[in-house]
């Protein structure tokens, strides 16, 4: 059987490749992605691919017989029939609207000169009333808002289809699957499970030796028990996750690229601990995560799992406070901070804003989202809470410009703080309301004044009146207005 040629997807994909990282342009990684994946998809369907069971599946792993249609689709995929539109009347003749994404798939791994797209979109404007062009991503969007359940035999499509990529995908696609989000909407990103190698543990190095770092350059921070530790962005652009202790918790920072988000959560729920790697696939732009006990997706934004052994159970992961900030503003704060050493086992382009440059160059998308919503450009930052089962995003443009502002999420009273760094923390105010903050970043000399004239200190971990009151820190984080507004299309936009 034919095995995908790692080496021949641009690095920027994440997947791991000897030798130099090069960094192309987002129109030439889209179209090399679409040829290398439409040679796939063609010989994994023509082969007889195996179908095991999905490991820790168990019974819940169904591969029978595939329809006559889904049989005729892949026929025609596989060059078994001629590409003409005659060849697709099996489909024709079993219409069911949930071949839709089905086929939508298969045009979107098919090179844009490939004779086999036209009679597909043919068969679909057909069957659909619809009148769209030969763009998949346009008929995805109409597709998503739309109520429909794909074909039983969806699952084991995707298996098949994407076999030489990675077989571990089967992981994610069986029959029967638990899953609270549409199947449709799990988007490939182009990369294998861990394509984009997570961090384990990584090589940490005291502040006075980190000589690579500049002082605007953009790390996360995070401090949990006393200890604090920086992860730049410059490096877990590369890698989207990491796998840490810090302060004694075992914690996964989830790093999506695509929606600009990095969100700390606590590995550990009630007694059940697990840690996390990337599956490889999207859901509305946002990276899916997998735990490595169960092979269950979760969603990043909501640390919920979604697809899987685990949905139904009521897990849900603890979001930690972590701050976006500069190196800089994070050191004056912490001068005992650790923070990651270049030295993480893999050869990247670590330099500051290499990692997905163009991408970040532009407010175009890379995949698509069902929902638009142009009150900010897709890229624009927001500061994001997720309190109470309400949804809020607070435009980074308007923060800088009250610097100290009082609001209410989900019931909660929240007070949220930008200092003169541009940093945002988010703290439980409860009845106690603020009149002014000096704004320093360095938080040993950050106050906070409220109404009644009293000082109050303001620290990482919470906000500390003059008689030891204490207003603990919320978690919040950073994302795209896109990527956020994507995942809530409720959420509140305080701007």
């Amino acid at each position: 059987m034919r095995r995908l040629n790692s080496t021949l997807l641009p690095p920027t994909l994440g997947i791991e490749s000897p030798g130099v990282v090069r960094r192309g342009t987002l129109a030439f990684t889209l179209l090399l992605l679409l040829a290398v994946v439409g040679i796939t998809l063609t010989t994994a369907l023509a082969q007889n691919s195996p179908r095991p069971a999905a490991p820790d599946a168990g019974s819940e792993v169904s591969y029978g017989p595939r329809s006559p249609e889904v049989r005729a689709l892949e026929a025609f995929l596989t060059g078994k029939t001629p590409p003409r539109l005659e060849s697709l009347t099996p489909l024709r003749e079993a219409w069911n609207p949930g071949l839709v994404p089905m086929i939508l798939d298969s045009v979107n791994l098919m090179p844009l000169d490939d004779r086999r797209r036209a009679p597909l979109f043919r068969l679909l404007r057909n069957q659909t009333g619809q009148s769209f062009g030969p763009d998949p991503l346009v008929w995805f969007k109409w597709l998503w808002k739309q109520d429909v359940e794909p074909h039983p035999d969806y699952p084991e499509f995707r298996v098949r289809a994407f076999w030489e990529v990675d077989p571990r995908f089967q992981w994610w696609f069986y029959r029967g699957m638990p899953h609270t989000i549409r199947l449709d909407e799990i988007m490939w990103g182009g990369v294998k499970v861990d394509g984009i190698p997570p961090l384990e543990h990584p090589a940490v190095i005291k502040a006075e030796e980190a000589s690579y770092l500049g002082g605007n350059n953009v790390v996360f921070g995070m401090y949990l028990n006393g200890e604090a530790r920086a992860y730049p962005k410059r490096i877990l652009a590369w890698h989207e996750m990491a796998n840490d202790t810090v302060g004694g918790v075992d914690v996964s920072l989830a790093y999506c690229t695509l929606c600009g988000s990095a969100i700390l959560y606590d590995q550990k729920i009630g007694g059940w601990q697990s840690d996390f790697g990337t599956s490889g696939f999207l859901y509305r732009s946002n990276k899916l995560m997998y735990d490595r006990k169960t092979r269950s997706l979760w969603s990043t934004f909501e640390g919920v799992p979604v697809t899987g052994k685990l949905v139904g159970s009521g897990l849900q992961l603890n979001r930690l406070p972590i701050v976006t900030t500069t190196w800089k503003a994070w050191r004056e704060a912490h001068p005992s901070t650790t923070v990651l050493s270049l030295e993480t086992g893999h050869k990247r382009d670590y330099s500051e804003g290499a990692a997905y440059r163009d991408y970040f160059s532009s407010h175009k998308l890379m995949f698509p989202v069902p929902f638009d919503d142009q009150r900010l450009k897709n890229k624009q930052e927001v500061l994001t809470l997720l309190l109470g089962g309400e949804a809020a995003a607070f435009d980074i443009s308007f923060l800088r410009k009250n610097s100290l502002h009082h609001d209410k999420v989900g019931g909660l009273s929240v007070a949220v703080l930008t200092d003169r760094s541009g940093a945002n923390r988010v703290y439980n105010s409860g009845a106690m309301v603020f009149s002014q903050w000096n704004q320093e970043s360095l938080l040993t000399e950050s106050l906070l004044t409220d109404k009644q004239g009293r000082t109050w200190k303001v620290t990482e971990d919470a906000l500390i009146g003059p008689n030891g009151e204490r207003l603990p820190r919320l978690a919040a984080h950073r994302a795209f207005w896109f990527g956020w507004h994507a995942q809530f299309p409720n959420t509140r936009l305080i701007r």
